[in-house]
């Protein structure tokens, strides 16, 4: 398996898997542009990667919104000179039943989970196609394949990232590679996100088993570490000791 350096884009690099993948590709020896909106802690990670030998920069970002998501690859193109991989990881998951009409959390589900994975394709997909290939990593979740009370919405995003990682894949010529990862439950910020009482506290039994996010780091460094004419397209990744 050849592991060429490679340049390197992640949203939500600031906590999270996001975090976890930073570092672990970053250790692999590919150069790295880190986005998120908290800078602070981008301006950290990317210190701590290069005390530890590596290369990374950073720039803000808000995966909702396309302009800055173009701004933020362009960025990413002109500090490294090109970009080889896009891992679309930002999201959010504020979990409550369908009848607590939280409308708000709908549309910032559908905002970050949907549009900002459309916003990262439409702003990295040039660049491959330009360059003569690329490679998009999208970061689902096991509800891409099941549903479970009080996370409808949030599952039908991540539903709608499956089917969008497929369709590209489908669209591709073999130059540009696609891979779904879609993690179990895994050690995030994500449940604090929620506001609802109910479903906040059922999280605390539901994630009562969780990997560390370097579990799902390292199946995203397996997938972008395959030769060229390899495609991973989905990896789920589960707590051994959880049927969910």
């Amino acid at each position: 398996m050849r592991n060429e350096p490679k340049v390197v884009a992640i949203t939500g690099a600031g906590s999270g898997i996001g975090e976890a993948t930073a570092r672990r590709l970053a250790a692999d020896g590919h150069r790295l542009f880190l986005g998120a909106r908290r800078t602070d802690r981008l301006d950290a990670l990317s210190r701590e990667i290069g005390a530890a030998g590596g290369t990374a920069a950073f720039r803000r970002v808000d995966v909702t919104d396309a302009d800055d998501v173009r701004a933020f690859v362009a960025a990413a193109r002109e500090h490294h000179g090109r970009m080889d991989v896009m891992v679309n990881n930002a999201g959010v998951m504020p979990l409550s039943p369908l009848d607590a009409l939280q409308a708000d959390e709908w549309d910032r589900m559908i905002d970050v989970n949907v549009r900002g994975v459309l916003h990262g394709i439409a702003a990295a997909l040039p660049v491959m196609r330009a360059q003569g290939g690329g490679h998009f990593v999208n970061v689902a979740s096991v509800g891409a394949y099941e549903v479970s009370p009080t996370a409808a919405v949030y599952c039908a995003t991540k539903f709608a990232v499956r089917a969008l990682s497929e369709g590209l894949r489908q669209e591709s010529d073999g130059s540009v590679r696609v891979t779904l990862i879609s993690p179990g439950v895994t050690e995030s910020e994500l449940a604090e996100g929620i506001s609802d009482p109910a479903a906040r506290e059922a999280m605390k039994t539901y994630r009562a088993v969780a990997l560390p996010a370097s579990a799902i780091a390292d199946a995203i460094a397996y997938a972008v570490a395959q030769p060229p004419e390899v495609d991973v397209n989905e990896i789920v990744v589960r707590p051994a000791a959880s049927a969910r």
